[in-house]
């Protein structure tokens, strides 16, 4: 099940008796699919998110679910790992086909709320992010222009919370949630404690490591603080089988945590190398660091990713005592502790 850019969803897939993968497209994106799971219950199928709103995505999750033997209109409910449109998109049409409820954790809610508070203005802050990062002007007109998204659907508010450590409403099946921030605040794993296997949302991917990032310098969270003591919580769980909602399934949930740990430490060592010659501001940082396809190369959206992945670094080292960000008027610039 490895995607690729313009990839075509794979057939759906059973894992156990009553859990089934069922690929949902994500148009226009490299990730290709999210992989959404369907748990049978005594009271009806749950999906353990739901996919990217589009109608390819919805006929592919009708026929997917369908393919299980089951019919969409039977769905029983919606566990959202987290609020990210390619997993939450596609709730509110399953919830106005079957009357199914949608849960998720009460910080993911908020961040929906807010979601539909600003929507369509995205677009239109990534260059003062740049700028308030330290872009010159000529920075920013030097980006190349955005890829075309499909368009996002207004997120729908959850009706059901989940809180951590609860026992989900699976009726037949123990279902566990495990609150695991970083990706986002409110991300939720769960444990199939039946069989001992982890539902990971994007909080462990196998071969890339899930985006980490601080969209806002001006809010006091650590999410990169916040990802590896997430990861800690679910290394001690001794689950060795995760069932991801990218790419495919895979064993060794325990090493992906060792390199995911070791991967951040080796980004934070880049950014203490890069200031231990001069102070930078966030930009520079983020446009000297070591980025797969080239810092020049990335589209404009990759680079407000790249940024809120920089500074999510800087903060995470602001925390330890490492690096600190100088006084004056912004961009400020940080500097080692």
């Amino acid at each position: 099940m490895e995607p690729s850019k313009g990839a075509v969803a794979p057939e759906v897939q059973q894992v156990t008796p009553g859990v089934w993968i069922v690929p949902v497209l994500i148009p226009n994106n490299p990730l290709g699919y999210t992989l959404v799971y369907l748990i049978e219950s005594d009271a009806g199928p749950v999906l353990v998110d739901a996919g990217w709103n589009d109608d390819r995505s919805w006929n592919g999750l009708v026929d997917g679910v369908a393919a299980t033997g089951h019919d969409i209109t039977d769905v029983r409910g919606v566990l959202v790992t987290h609020g990210h449109a390619d997993h939450h998109g596609l709730s509110g049409r399953v919830r106005e086909a079957s009357g199914a409820w949608v849960a998720m954790h009460a910080l993911d809610a908020a961040m929906v709320t807010e979601q539909r508070q600003r929507h369509g203005s995205w677009l239109s802050s990534v260059g003062a992010a740049f700028l308030a990062a330290g872009a010159a002007e000529h920075d920013f007109l030097d980006v190349p222009p955005p890829d075309t998204p499909s368009p996002v659907a207004l997120p729908v508010l959850p009706d059901r919370l989940i809180g951590e450590d609860e026992l989900v409403d699976v009726p037949g099946r123990r279902v566990r949630a495990v609150w695991t921030p970083g990706h986002t605040p409110g991300h939720m794993c769960f444990v199939l404690e039946d069989e001992q296997r982890l539902l990971t949302g994007d909080h462990l991917l196998p071969r890339i490591s899930p985006h980490i990032g601080l969209w806002s310098p001006e809010t006091p969270r650590d999410p990169l603080g916040e990802f590896l003591e997430s990861l800690e919580r679910v290394a001690a769980l001794d689950i060795d089988s995760a069932l991801p909602a990218h790419i495919a399934p895979f064993e060794g949930l325990g090493e992906r945590v060792a390199e995911l740990r070791r991967h951040h430490e080796e980004r934070c060592a880049e950014i203490e190398t890069l200031l231990a010659d001069k102070p930078r501001t966030a930009w520079d940082i983020a446009a000297a660091l070591t980025w797969k396809h080239g810092w020049e190369s990335l589209p404009v959206l990759m680079r407000r990713v790249a940024l809120a992945e920089t500074l999510a670094h800087v903060r995470h080292l602001e925390r330890r005592g490492r690096v600190r960000e100088l006084d004056g008027p912004r961009p400020r610039g940080y500097a080692l502790a």
